[in-house]
């Protein structure tokens, strides 16, 4: 009977031998590629920290030691070990299991995340929450794939390194080029730092250096500034030293023996700890270790190629790769364009820039706000930079899209990749508030396409637009269109609408890809003698003050209709301008309502919020049919 089966809980391991353990380990693997083949997800930072995960477990009392993982990514192999592998086969699936960790999922679960770098400060918190409570047990951040890059962590570093509690931060360092990798002087002075007695005599000399009485007291000055320079010069963690926090590693993440023999040394100590540990991301993965490209797989492919199954080729692409491919050609023929990533070149379709123009392609690491920041600055030397961000992590830069870029007026363009309902990734990476933020921010340009032409011709406008900060919001989905090559393609006329279809009755406002599934609604309700009008808004912000007049003069009923939420969105925002031009029209807002979005596929979860076909024709017979009956 295979070991994995017979593993519960984490109590199960901890009677296990280190034999045993290794066996488990690849049990898991296999169990992780299997599962992930067919359901798809983060699967390169699980198959990373298999061995990492075992010895946590096995070292310390889940659930009443906390475990803090920073992204959901690392967390797999979590799933695996607390209770979940029975179900592992429903992950990213409508009412399964999440793709990220959840505290309503699990109580090993101790705090979930999306974004990276929240493990220390939501740590210490923990933490310090222990000790206001008078409670004795150990929090455990582990800080991973790439999350050190980001700010977040280095300010919950600085706090919890000078609070003094007892917090133990585990960094997983898969190439994040942190320190030199294991090597043989590592394992000697992990070994040496891990000794209870090597501990006891540093913590003697360095009391002593300190008291030293009388003329004695020089000496132990220089005694202290040599132990200090030795530390420097032998130590590769002297940075995590000199901010407060004992320092043990750099470590071998892939051998249990090393990483339970240290955990169970750091386990018994007080204070700030941090154990470096070095993993390789997509360990056992059979297709190759690719770092970037296998960090996430799509549903139903091979795993010994990578490649989704399936026969021919797929019938279009994505909007994310023809964002990619025209920012390029862009780049290509202007040399005032630079392109600015989070970390993600592949994810924001960006990769192909990188290599057409390298010199004015910059990947700043998981720093969201530095990003718009860094753009804010190349702008003022007369260049046009294109932030390319997923809608939800550009949340973590909103205060330097205000007060960095808009307040100076200074011609940035975001391009937010993942707008709206994203699918099996859950809530976490739901791009529901950009629409809202956006048209919050003064001065801000803020567009919707409604196909992939469309968002060519967006980008073009936002590139030659030199008044301020523009947005361009698009979804993670396949264009609609055949796209055609970018040199053929107009940039769209600033603050202008477009008229899809003319009616009498009903006018829909529709936003980006609602655009084309308005205008399915409006067939539908055509054949029921409904005569409705479908405006294509691409500009949010400023609106087509124009055709907006021509609508209200010409409909007593506005639905508008928003992949976003609908609290403070473009319909709100339209309920108030039309209000001011006409109170007697009768505006309603229809959008992803006020609630929290969970995984399923797109198209289940654009039929869950009512923005399908069937559920915009829906809106519009009971707007139309209500103004029927009040009149």
């Amino acid at each position: 009977m295979p070991i994995l089966d017979r593993v519960s809980l984490p109590a199960d391991i901890r009677d296990l031998s280190r034999d045993e353990l290794r066996t488990l380990a690849a049990e898991m693997r296999a169990r992780l590629i299997d599962v992930c083949s067919r359901t798809g997800g983060h699967i390169g930072a699980g198959l990373g920290v298999v061995e990492l995960t075992i010895a946590l477990h096995a070292v310390f009392d889940t659930p009443r030691d906390q475990l803090v993982w920073d992204v959901g990514h690392q967390g797999y192999p979590h799933k695996l070990l607390t209770g979940r592998n029975a179900r592992l086969d429903t992950l990213r699936n409508e009412g399964g299991l999440s793709g990220f960790l959840k505290r309503n999922e699990s109580e090993y679960d101790a705090f979930g995340a999306g974004h990276a770098a929240t493990a220390i400060s939501a740590a210490l918190g923990m933490a310090a929450g222990r000790d206001i409570r008078g409670e004795s047990f150990k929090v455990v951040a582990i800080l991973g794939d790439g999350a050190l890059t980001s700010g977040l962590a280095y300010e919950g570093l600085n706090n919890a390194g000078h609070s003094d509690r007892d917090v133990i931060v585990v960094l997983n360092d898969n190439d994040m080029s942190i320190a030199p990798n294991v090597g043989a002087i590592s394992k000697y002075l992990n070994s040496v730092q891990r000794n209870p007695l090597y501990n006891r005599v540093r913590s003697a000399i360095g009391d002593l250096a300190d008291n030293a009485p009388g003329p004695l007291g020089a000496v132990g000055g220089i005694v202290r500034r040599w132990e200090e320079s030795m530390k420097a010069f032998l130590t590769p963690g002297v940075l995590f030293e000199e901010l407060g926090f004992r320092y043990f590693g750099p470590i071998d993440g892939h051998d249990v023996d090393a990483l339970m023999d240290t955990f169970t040394a750091v386990r018994g100590m007080t204070g700030p700890r941090l154990v470096h540990v070095v993993t390789q991301k997509g360990r056992g993965f059979p297709a190759g270790e690719h770092v970037e490209k296998w960090h996430a797989l799509p549903p139903d492919h091979d795993p010994a190629t990578g490649k989704q199954r399936g026969s021919g080729p797929a019938p279009s692409v994505n909007y994310t790769t023809v964002f990619g491919h025209a920012l390029a050609d862009i780049a290509r023929g202007d040399e005032r364009v630079v392109t600015i990533t989070a970390a993600m070149p592949s994810g924001t379709g960006t990769g192909v820039v990188q290599k057409a123009v390298p010199e004015r392609f910059f990947d700043v690491g998981i720093a969201e706000g530095h990003a718009v920041t860094f753009a804010a600055g190349l702008a003022t030397q007369g260049l046009r930079p294109v932030v390319a961000i997923y809608s939800t992590f550009l949340q973590r830069g909103f205060d330097n899209v205000v007060h960095d870029v808009a307040l100076q007026h200074l011609p940035v363009v975001f391009a937010m990749d993942r707008a709206g309902l994203v699918g099996e990734d859950g809530e976490t990476h739901m791009g529901l508030y950009d629409i809202a933020y956006m048209l919050a921010v003064p001065g801000m340009t803020v567009t919707a396409p409604r196909d992939g032409r469309e968002m060519v011709g967006l980008l073009k406008t936002g590139v030659s637009h030199g008044a301020g900060p523009f947005s361009l919001r698009y979804p993670r989905d396949m264009v609609p269109d055949v796209v055609p090559a970018t040199a053929e393609i107009s940039p769209v006329p600033h603050a202008t609408w477009e008229i899809m279809r003319h009616g009498r009755d009903v006018a829909i406002l529709a936003v980006g890809t609602m655009v084309e599934l308005a205008g399915s609604a409006a067939d539908a309700l055509s054949a029921e003698g409904l005569d409705v009008t479908v405006v294509n808004c691409r500009y949010l912000k400023p609106y087509d003050e124009i055709t907006l007049a021509a609508i209200v003069s010409g409909h007593r009923q506005v639905l508008v209709v928003e992949e976003g939420t609908v609290i403070n969105g473009f319909g709100a925002y339209m309920a108030t301008v039309i209000g001011a031009m006409d109170a007697s029209v009768r505006v309603a807002a229809h959008g992803v309502p006020d609630r929290i979005v969970y995984a399923a596929s797109r198209k289940r979860q654009l039929a869950q919020c009512g923005l399908d076909a069937a559920g915009i024709a829906d809106r519009v017979r009971a707007l139309h049919g209500s103004e029927a009956l009040a009149g």
